[in-house]
């Protein structure tokens, strides 16, 4: 089963305050977990961020709603307690509680006043595909961000694709010393696109010190790179008894391989197209930022009087 949307949970969350004892929201996560037969992978599932399991994520939504709406309220450091507004409400059996069903209360509409046209947006996507809106704010707010990641790095690739083979060389040098390899920029730049021995394009520092070293191979491939290359790199790896690659292509890897790489003795990293678009993001190379959002909660520990 798929985990229930945050609306599904409030009715749920609300009845077990029902008994008008003070819970904590980890006892209400597991007694809704529970209910709603959650598997252990569907509670371990994680939001894209990484910083919170998607279930933990939906309970604390349906807790900030319910109070916004001043069913549940507040007792101490991630505690809560059912009011006598959400006593009263309790008592009507509603079938479902909802963004919906709390818009009848004032101090709800308050806290949910969204810019006009976002709401009316969101409001009519739900009722043309007839089903509520599944995702919590904080869900939508990720799943935007996720999709202008991908337009750009989308757009990203494309321009990598059009760029002359030179460019290309300078590209890939911005982004190892970006990503800390390399020494300084003049370094990577010396060695990138000097080397030219048996499909080895380049070499660049490991580290800073100069420790070890990584033989480059990057070309702009159209078709998919398949394990004969791969495999002609390792063979020039092997020539200059070197231990550490990375093949770079502006399109993808066969699995063939991928599996090659992972069962020979040498260590070669594959990147491809998607992933040498994502590190240009990762690591600021050609792009740059127009808008920063710094999402934040409470600090209970700072509310802590214990």
């Amino acid at each position: 089963m798929a985990i229930p949307d945050y609306q599904s949970l409030m009715l749920p969350f609300l009845k077990i305050l029902g008994d008008g004892q003070e819970h904590t929201i980890d006892e209400l996560t597991e007694t809704l977990a529970q209910q709603v037969g959650l598997t252990p992978e569907e509670r371990s599932e994680i939001l894209p961020s990484g910083t919170q399991t998607r279930f933990v994520n939906r309970v604390s939504w349906v807790r900030t709603y319910l109070k916004k709406a001043l069913l549940v309220e507040s007792t101490g450091r991630a505690r809560v307690r059912i009011t006598d507004r959400g006593l009263q409400i309790l008592r009507q059996n509603p079938s479902r509680i909802d963004v919906r069903f709390l818009r009848q209360f004032p101090e709800f509409l308050e806290f949910q006043s969204a810019p006009r046209h976002l709401k009316e947006g969101l409001e009519n996507d739900a009722e043309s595909s007839g089903h509520e809106i599944l995702l919590d704010p904080r869900e939508i707010l990720e799943s935007s961000y996720q999709n202008l990641r991908r337009d750009l790095a989308r757009e990203l690739l494309d321009l990598v694709k059009s760029c002359s083979p030179r460019f290309f060389e300078h590209l890939v040098v911005d982004l190892l010393v970006a990503m800390g390899y390399g020494g300084s920029r003049k370094d990577a730049g010396q060695a990138i696109g000097q080397v030219g021995d048996g499909g080895i394009d380049g070499i660049i520092k490991e580290d800073k010190l100069g420790l070890d070293v990584v033989y480059i191979q990057a070309k702009r491939w159209e078709g998919t790179v398949g394990r004969p290359v791969v495999q002609g790199f390792a063979g020039s790896l092997a020539g200059q008894k070197a231990r550490k690659g990375v093949l770079i292509t502006t399109s993808q890897f066969s699995p063939e391989a991928r599996e090659y790489v992972s069962k020979i003795e040498m260590k070669i990293v594959l990147i491809d197209g998607d992933t040498l678009a994502q590190l240009m993001i990762d690591h600021g190379v050609g792009v740059t930022e127009i808008a920063s959002y710094t999402v934040k909660k409470v600090d209970l520990d700072y509310f802590d009087q214990s």
